[in-house]
Parts: structure tokens; sequence; C-alpha cells
């Protein structure tokens, strides 16, 4: 399989390694991923000053793996390389949530009529399979709601105040300095990295044209040491929870910190740990729980939806 990477930061270098890495195992699938191109942010770093057209234009090529910056406001411009790849006739493999908040339905139809596959199991978790076990394990069931908590870096704030009695400032600070949070952590905790996640499970699962409008926005960045305080004495803890709920012929969507008492499935989730909670009309609950975060376990996510294209699934 000869792919393109587009977007080479972190995650980008974390896959290249992961390739290696991943040698006998991929082996074993029958699969041989040779990178024939790796487009950065100054142009092509790989191969001669090649553009993301030629690129697409390449006959040899079979996918495209779009790692490109999030952008949530024009999704862009992830948006127009993932049609590019598309329209040439290439599979896409994307990180990239905003081409997904922006263009999910367009580019999904464009994938079909092209006869290849779109998939963006690393959009809403990383290495959380909630899309996979979404589209997968609640097949021929209407999901009525989704629950959870979607974003690491928040919920590893959240426990080191509990844990520490700190302040937001505090806590936020040591998160920096472990690494788990950016240096600007802004959509993280005002819970946008959240929103845009309970975007895309909404609009794939439950089959809906949301936008970031739609949904009611909260972060957490006004919690206290004494709201901390004060929901543990009532035997709760304080979650970033995203929610989407039917309600009548609408969806409801809502991120915002709630208190989670103890007998709630959230309240177990700690640390960089992710969490979500799908309830359906037929099949009862799904819960999926865990994921590794970090730069190499949301590459191992792209990774997977390139083998589970190689073995022929559908998304």
């Amino acid at each position: 399989m000869n792919i393109a990477i587009i977007g080479y930061g972190g995650v980008g270098k974390a896959f290249v390694a992961l390739l290696e890495k991943q040698t006998e195992l991929l082996e074993k699938e029958n699969l041989h991923i040779n990178i024939r191109y790796i487009i950065g942010r100054n142009g092509d770093i790989y191969n001669n000053e090649i553009s993301v057209c030629d690129a697409a234009a390449d006959p040899a090529l079979d996918l495209a793996v779009i790692l490109t910056p999030t952008n949530k406001d024009s999704g862009q411009p992830g948006l127009n390389y993932a049609r590019t790849f598309l329209s040439a006739g290439k599979h896409v493999v994307t990180a990239d949530k905003g081409l997904v908040i922006h263009g999910y339905h367009e580019l999904k139809q464009l994938a079909k009529e092209k006869g290849v596959q779109f998939t963006l199991g690393c959009t809403t978790g990383g290495a959380l399979p909630s899309i996979n076990g979404g589209i997968m394990d609640m097949a021929g069931s209407e999901i009525c709601s989704i629950e959870g908590t979607l974003n690491g870096t928040s919920n590893y704030i959240l426990q080191q105040m509990e844990d520490c009695g700190c302040t937001y400032k505090e806590a936020l600070a040591a998160a920096q300095k472990d690494g788990i949070a950016e240096a600007n952590p802004a959509l993280d905790v005002e819970g946008w990295d959240t929103a845009g996640k309970l975007l895309i499970l909404c609009n794939v699962l439950m089959h809906t044209n949301k936008t970031l409008d739609d949904i009611e926005v909260q972060g957490i960045t006004h919690l206290t040491p004494e709201d901390i305080k004060a929901a543990s004495e009532d035997g709760c803890k304080y979650k970033l929870v995203g929610r989407a709920v039917k309600q009548d012929k609408d969806i409801q969507l809502t991120v915002k910190a709630e208190k989670v008492p103890l007998q709630h499935l959230l309240y177990q989730v700690d640390g960089k740990n992710k969490a979500v909670r799908y309830v359906s009309d037929t099949l009862g609950e799904l819960v999926i729980m865990g994921g590794a975060s970090g730069t190499t376990p949301a590459a191992a996510s792209v990774l997977r939806d390139i083998v589970n294209i190689h073995r022929g699934y559908q998304f």
C-alpha cells in the first residue's frame, strides 16, 4: 500500500516511527505500507517539491493520511486536502477533527461515489475506539443518546484538583509540566475539543447535520477548590461531560462540567483516560472506556484504520 502523509507534526512523526516498529505485525496482515510522500507545513519534506494535487494525481498512490492541525472555524486546509484525495479515488484516513466537523457528510458521499473509504477513528478520542464501536457494534439499532468524558487533558486537571486540593491554574501548570496539557490549552479546558468530538459522534452515529453552534459549551476553568471539595463531600467528582440526547424530533447537545456520583460509570474514568456510553433502542447500552493518550496512541489509531481498510471493512 502506497501512502502519502499530509501534516508532519508530533502525530506524523510518531506514525512514521510506529510503522517501523510494527513491521513484523503488519507483515502478518500481509500489509506492506510504503511512504511515498510526506508533505509538511513548509512544503514537501520527503519527495522533491511534490504538491498535494501532484500526490493525489499519482496513479500508484492508494491512501492519504491527513494529519493537519484542527481548525474548528473552517476545517481548512485539511478539508480541501481530503476533497482532493477522495476526488482522485484515494482512501483517506484523518486525525484532523476540523475537516470532519465541517465536511463529514460531503466527504462521506464523495468517498462512496469514488468507491473508497473515508475513516476518522482518531478524531473522537484517539486510541478510544468510539467511532468504530458505534458503527460496528451498534449496527441495526438507533442510538438515542451519547455521553462521554472525551478529553484526557481536562480529566487529568480535574483529578489533580481532587488529589491535591489545588487551584485550576496550579493543576494546569502541573499538567503542562508533565506534558499533558499544551502551552495553549484553550481548546481542551474551555470544552471545544470535547464539543468537536461530540459533534462528530452525533453526526456520524445519530445521522444528524449539527454544527458547533448547536452545542452549549462550558469548560472547567471556572471550577474552584471549593467546588471540588463540595462535590467530594457529596460523594461526587467533577467530569467534563459531552452529551447528545434525542428529545422529540431534535437532539440536544451540551458540554459542561458535571458532578458525577459514585454509581455513574464516568466516576471511575480518571487521569488521561476517556470513556463514551451509547444508549440504543434495541441493543441497550454500550460503554467503551480507556484508550491511551499521546502522539503514539493517536498514531496507532490512524494505523488501526489503515489495517481495517486493508481487511476490507466498510465504514
